[in-house]
């Protein structure tokens, strides 16, 4: 959040046609610079930002300005260890007024929701400090608690990033610990843990100067959390490597402060804030976007870009449509299997959507899989629900069938049927989550009956329903294929 540039609303916006991957506004009261990880407390998630401030939200999606935490001072992080959300700060440094004298505190509550009767927040003191003398400056703190074990990283351009050693149970560095440095040429650092690896996420570029900001995400990763940290081409981060993670996307700049969002189901995200929303006055605003992992390395993903799709089952490639007969395209097959090389050829037309659906039922149709053949009764159209809201940095969308009203619906029997027009109910809008894989996970915003947690499943070859997600199976995992 600290090298200044050297030069100095709809439910979703999408990028239009042919651009670069969609990428989903958040509604409401977004703005905020360095937010802290998203963090669920009493029912209800924050984020925390550079000088007090701080969002809150019901669900991911739609944000208001949230509580102010005590301290002041910039670049946040919160994470919860048992009962406690400790919270790290730094006061001072960054090359500002405080030029790069600074501290970082560290403090902790019971919940971080000021109704609360357990909202109250205590100091547990300094952990790091930079003196304005030597070369780092003690700010951007970042928490990782692994395997019992609470580690801080902390540090900016100034000089390198540095990592240190926390008590879980008090928040106090642990005796004796010393700092290790780990990286240069970022700042605003983040850490994970997956499959034994440590990845240290930094943001490079440059801050603070609206859509002239170059801010974007970098990660390497180590065996070990003190590193050697190195990138996918094995440069080591202490020698300004860091393979790319997510940078500007459509009318979004300056992506920095990553934050990991673990939802249910084994669904990655990220937070992190954009230096300039160009549909917002260049502010600074909150993003959230999915997180998928290739060859062991973390990337940005992308919602579905609203469109018309074939929706094929991970499980058995068949293509998800309406459960009709097939209506065949008129078609000689001497014209295929004896005809003379020489013999003139011309385009045969598309199936029409009126030659498809002159014999749908005019009610409900179920829906099943198929083998696909790009005709109108499996083309979908997907799009944001005007009005519908989201969850966690994706609107809720309505899948229809491509040039008809006809809308995918949840059943109060668990299954899945298409009804003739979109009325605006629940069971009608569906939570699509890009997963970790870059397959898609389908679930309805709700069930008639009130069962929750149910996705679309493929429970055989053919069978399409709705049933509780299984992460580690391809049954409930989906592609979106352009026809």
């Amino acid at each position: 959040m600290t090298r200044i540039a050297a030069a100095t609303l709809g439910l979703s916006v999408f990028l239009a046609a042919g651009a670069s991957p969609a990428v989903a506004q958040l509604q409401g009261e977004t703005f905020i610079h360095d937010p802290s990880t998203v963090t669920e407390s009493d029912g209800k998630y924050y984020t925390f930002g550079t000088r007090g401030g701080g969002l809150v939200s019901d669900d991911g999606w739609t944000w208001r300005s949230g509580p102010e935490r005590p301290g002041g001072g910039v670049a946040p992080d919160v994470i919860k260890i048992g009962e406690r959300y400790y919270v790290a700060y730094a006061v001072g440094g960054g090359g500002m007024s405080g030029g790069h004298a600074s501290q970082v505190k560290i403090m902790w509550t019971l919940s971080l929701d000021p109704k609360s009767p357990r909202f109250k927040y205590h100091d547990v003191g300094v952990v790091a400090s930079s003196d304005g003398v030597e070369t780092v400056d003690a700010i951007d703190p970042a928490f990782l608690y692994v395997d019992g074990r609470l580690w801080l990283t902390y540090g900016t351009y100034f000089g390198p990033i540095r990592i240190i050693e926390l008590d879980p149970k008090t928040g106090l560095r642990v005796a004796g610990n010393q700092p290790v440095d780990v990286a240069i040429d970022m700042e605003a650092t983040a850490m994970m843990h997956r499959d034994g690896w440590y990845y240290l996420l930094g943001t490079h570029g440059t801050c603070c100067d609206g859509p002239n900001s170059t801010y974007h995400i970098r990660v390497g990763r180590s065996r070990s959390p003190l590193g050697p940290y190195v990138d996918h081409m094995g440069t080591p981060l202490l020698r300004g490597g860091g393979k790319l993670v997510v940078s500007a996307r459509g009318r979004n700049i300056g992506p920095g402060h990553f934050g990991l969002i673990e939802l249910d189901g084994g669904v990655e995200k990220f937070s992190m804030h954009y230096e300039a929303d160009m549909d917002r006055s260049g502010r600074s605003v909150l993003g959230i976007e999915p997180l998928r992992w290739t060859d062991g390395w973390p990337v940005a993903g992308e919602n579905v870009v609203p469109g018309t799709y074939e929706v094929a089952s991970e499980r058995s490639g068949y293509a998800l449509g309406l459960a009709t007969d097939v209506v065949r395209i008129a078609f000689d097959p001497r014209r295929s299997f004896m005809a003379k090389p020489t013999d003139p050829v011309s385009p045969i037309p598309d199936q029409t959507l009126a030659q498809d659906s002159a014999g749908w039922p005019q009610g409900r149709i179920l829906v099943d899989l198929a083998d696909y053949m790009n005709r109108p009764h499996q083309l979908w159209t997907i799009a944001p629900a005007a009005g519908a809201g989201g969850y966690f940095g994706a609107p809720y969308y309505t899948i229809m069938i491509a040039g008809t009203t006809r809308v995918l619906a949840a059943t109060g029997q668990g299954e899945v049927e298409t009804v003739p027009a979109l009325t605006g109910a629940t069971e009608q809008l569906w939570r699509i989550d890009q997963l970790t894989d870059g397959t898609y996970r389908i679930m309805p915003k709700s069930v008639p009956g009130g069962r929750a947690g149910l996705a679309l499943v493929a429970i055989g070859a053919s069978t399409p329903t709705l049933a509780k997600f299984d992460p580690a199976s391809p049954a409930g995992r989906w592609t979106f294929k352009r026809p």
